[in-house]
């Protein structure tokens, strides 16, 4: 039986799917960002969200509390993650335009 009733964990896991769906589309929006294993990153991260939302009734306060830490860092560190790779896109254009003038 699935017992699917709204709560936390539910808002956790759509918070966490809508986070790793940005991973998804930055193939479309940046593909000089994106790299090849985003695409498995962000599959986990979709079950992981999908098990979150349908198994997170069980999950008693502390529990609960952990995986509030988690995703927060994981999020936090996927966004600074993708900066930096757009920071060294950036620098790798300006070097490449750079020796192309000389």
């Amino acid at each position: 039986m699935i017992n699917i009733g709204f709560g936390p964990n539910i808002i956790l896991g759509v918070i966490l799917g809508f986070g790793v769906l940005l991973l998804y589309f930055l193939r479309i929006v940046k593909p000089e960002v994106a790299r090849d294993e985003d695409i498995f990153f962000a599959t986990i991260g979709l079950l992981y969200s999908c098990i979150l939302m349908v198994h997170g009734w069980r999950l008693d306060p502390i529990l609960l509390f952990s995986q509030v830490l988690i995703i927060a860092s994981l999020l936090v560190a996927g966004w600074e993650n993708i900066r930096l790779r757009g920071l060294l896109a950036n620098m790798a254009k300006l070097k490449k335009e750079g020796k192309n003038r000389h």
